[in-house]
Formats: structure tokens, C-alpha cells, sequence
């Protein structure tokens, strides 16, 4: 007989709606059910929470490091479970590690060390993000510009053959054929389009070759005008096109995050990512990017030249900014972290929402929207108020 779990004493959001006066009944890693506390199973070990929100981890498709690491700098197994666990603090319970602009060779160790990874089960490693070196020059943003190029034959061959999945890989139409991209899409990549000045024509024309994501919108692309809409008109209008946004206060104008979530067209949706540094869970203010100093300051993470460079976001951060500062329901901004990255990357019935047969990937919030505790596919991993203490 499976061993059960029964979380109760906090609301419930499955990532579609909301309920109170449920329990949250666990077997074996997966969500069985939610059901009324009252027909809680005899033999479920009961998980009692305090108040507060229980609510799909989050999940997060761009993270360039965390604890101390950049992944660009260690990309290793090693690397990449220091970079998961100190995002878990943060309700990230699966997370794209990102390795962005470098040589072909960290890209590759990069590829290899998240398919170790993921095969050995790191906790919170999902698949792998690789942004760049086939993007802009003229959107280049902090990459290096020394180390942008255009996809080759055997980028192309290489990415395609790698089993890592889900792989996003953000690319720029100028440094990589329409052909190519369909290449890409048709063996499983994400093909997001970032780091690019494409006109609208062009983004449009990329999204007809099979790309369904946008790195980062608004930032480092082809703005919005009015006789030129650009990468982030042709965003908003596509409604098969997915896209990632910094909602942080820095990178995006919260008046530009609330008019472009306003006017997204769906079923693709507008996700909350961190584009998340090494800064993330350590109390060091510096560290060095393709042998270039960043400083972090009032929030802001950034080059000599004042170039922002990655951010110093968690996803509860963004969380917090989306409900506090732009005013959205905790429910749709909880989706934004987890349902919706689920969807785009097709994982929704095993990530993203607490429905039965979904892992139990489980943040609980605090009414202040503090977290409070996590657990990945039903093992405790985080508990602040220690007082928890079952490893489900």
C-alpha cells in the first residue's frame, strides 16, 4: 500500500482555482486528490499548516546561477544543484539551468551536465535553457559581442541530436535561418526569439518556422512603435507565442508589464522568470561575467557601463512584484510562475498545477506571501519554521 500524506490547514490552489477547508492528499511523490477535510483517509499521515496558501512550486525557465555559482562559469552536476537548491528557498521547485553567449565547448559541457542531471534526479533540474551565441549583436545586452555567431551545419546537427529535454534555446533570426529553425522545432527544442532586432515581418515569419517562446519581452529586442511594432508587437498580437518577462521593477516599466499583459493574445501567455544570477542567496554584491565585473546595486545587477546584467530576482520576488505592484489576483500571478511555464514547455500534466498524477511539487505561502516551506515531488526540502519536520 502506497504511503499517504494529508496537507491541511492552508487554502488549496491547484493552479485553476481556490478552495478552503480541503486537504491536500499525497501518495508516493504525486497528487492524489483534494477533498474535503472531512473524508481525509484513515491511514494519511496528516501535514499541518498553519494558515496560508499551499500552491504549485514554481517553475522557472531562466536561471543563469544562484548560490554563488554562475553555471556559465561551473557547469557541472555539481554547479547546477547549488544553483536548484537556492532557488528552492525561493518556491522554485524546477528550474531551467541557462548557460548563455560563451564558447562551444561550456555550451556543450553545459548540454552534458544537465543530461547527468537530470538521469542521476537532482532535485529541481528540469532540462536546460541555452541563450545565445546565435543571437544579435546589435541586442547583444550583456553577452560578449566576441562570442556571437551565426548557427553552423553542425550547431545545427549537435543541438538537435542532444536528448536533454525540455531544451529552450533562445537564437535572433538574423544569426539563424527560418530553415533552421524549423529544423530545431521539429526535434522538440523550444525555439524562443531573443537578443534580436528583428522587424515584425521577420519575428512573424520565425514564429511560422516553429519558434513558440520570446526571451525576456522588452528587453534587448526590436521595441514596440507605432508604424514599427517590432519583436514585442509581434509578441503580444501571436497568440501560439509564449514569452518570459522580468517582473522586477528594473527591466520592465510596470506600466509596460501591465499594458502587455493586457494586451497578450492566448492561449500563450506572459511567464515570470528571474533571468536570476549568482547573487541569488548569498550576501556577495560582485561577480564576474566572461571576465567582466558585475556589481549588484539597489536591486540592480550591472556591468561598469551600467548595462543590466541578469537579474537579482527570485521567483517569489516576482511573484510579490506582480501582486503587489501591478495589482494582479495571487492566483494569476501564481500561474504566470507555474502553470503557464508548464504549458509552454508541455509539461502540464506532471508540472505546474496540484492535480491528480501531477508530482507534488508544493510551495505553502504565508498571507504575507512569504514561503514557507517547499517540497519537490513530495520530499520536504525547505522549512523555515522548522517545525514541519515530515519528509513526505
Amino acid at each position: 500500500m502506497s504511503e499517504r500524506h494529508a496537507f491541511v490547514g492552508a487554502d488549496i490552489f491547484d493552479g485553476e482555482r481556490r478552495v478552503a477547508g480541503h486537504a491536500l492528499l499525497i501518495a508516493d511523490g504525486r497528487v492524489e486528490a483534494i477533498c474535503g477535510t472531512g473524508e481525509t483517509p484513515l491511514d494519511a499521515t496528516v501535514v499541518r499548516c498553519e494558515g496560508g496558501l499551499l500552491a504549485p512550486g514554481f517553475i522557472d525557465i531562466q536561471v543563469n546561477g544562484g548560490g554563488g555559482v554562475l553555471f556559465n562559469d561551473e557547469p557541472t552536476v555539481d554547479g547546477i544543484a547549488r544553483i536548484c537548491a537556492a532557488h528552492a528557498r525561493f518556491g522554485a521547485t524546477s528550474l531551467l539551468p541557462t548557460v548563455i553567449t560563451d564558447r562551444p565547448e561550456v555550451m556543450a559541457a553545459a548540454i552534458e551536465a544537465v543530461a547527468e542531471a537530470t538521469c542521476i534526479g537532482v532535485a529541481g533540474c528540469l532540462g536546460i535553457h541555452v541563450e545565445g551565441p546565435f543571437i544579435a549583436i546589435a541586442r547583444k545586452g550583456a553577452h560578449e559581442a566576441g562570442l556571437i555567431r551565426r548557427m553552423t551545419g553542425p550547431d545545427l546537427e549537435m543541438l538537435c541530436a542532444t536528448a536533454v529535454r525540455p531544451f529552450v534555446l533562445t537564437l535572433a533570426p538574423e544569426s539563424v535561418s527560418n530553415a533552421q529553425i524549423a529544423r530545431l522545432a521539429g526535434a522538440g527544442i523550444h525555439v524562443s526569439i531573443g537578443h534580436s532586432d528583428a522587424d515584425h515581418a521577420t519575428a512573424r515569419a520565425a514564429f511560422a518556422a516553429g519558434a513558440r517562446g520570446v526571451t525576456h519581452l522588452f528587453n534587448a529586442m526590436s521595441p514596440l512603435g507605432h508604424r514599427s511594432p517590432g519583436l514585442v508587437g509581434a509578441t503580444l498580437e501571436c497568440g501560439d507565442v509564449w514569452a518570459g518577462i522580468i517582473a522586477d521593477g528594473h527591466h520592465v516599466h510596470p506600466t509596460a508589464l501591465a499594458l502587455a499583459l493586457r494586451a497578450k493574445s492566448g492561449p500563450g501567455r506572459l511567464m515570470a522568470i528571474s533571468d536570476a544570477m549568482p547573487t541569488v542567496g548569498i550576501d556577495s554584491d560582485t561577480f564576474t561575467l566572461n571576465g567582466r565585473r558585475v556589481v549588484r546595486r539597489d536591486g540592480r545587477l550591472v556591468l561598469a557601463d551600467g548595462t543590466l546584467a541578469g537579474s537579482d530576482l527570485t521567483m517569489i520576488g516576482a511573484v510579490r512584484y506582480l501582486v503587489r505592484t501591478i495589482g494582479l489576483p495571487i492566483e494569476e500571478a501564481l500561474r504566470m510562475s507555474a502553470l503557464y511555464p508548464a504549458r509552454y514547455l508541455g509539461i502540464e500534466a506532471t508540472r505546474g498545477a496540484l492535480t491528480p498524477g501531477a508530482w507534488a511539487d508544493i510551495v505553502w505561502l504565508s498571507d504575507g506571501l512569504d514561503v514557507e516551506a517547499v517540497w519537490i515531488e513530495g520530499r520536504l526540502r525547505v522549512d523555515r519554521s522548522g517545525a514541519l519536520g515530515v519528509p513526505v
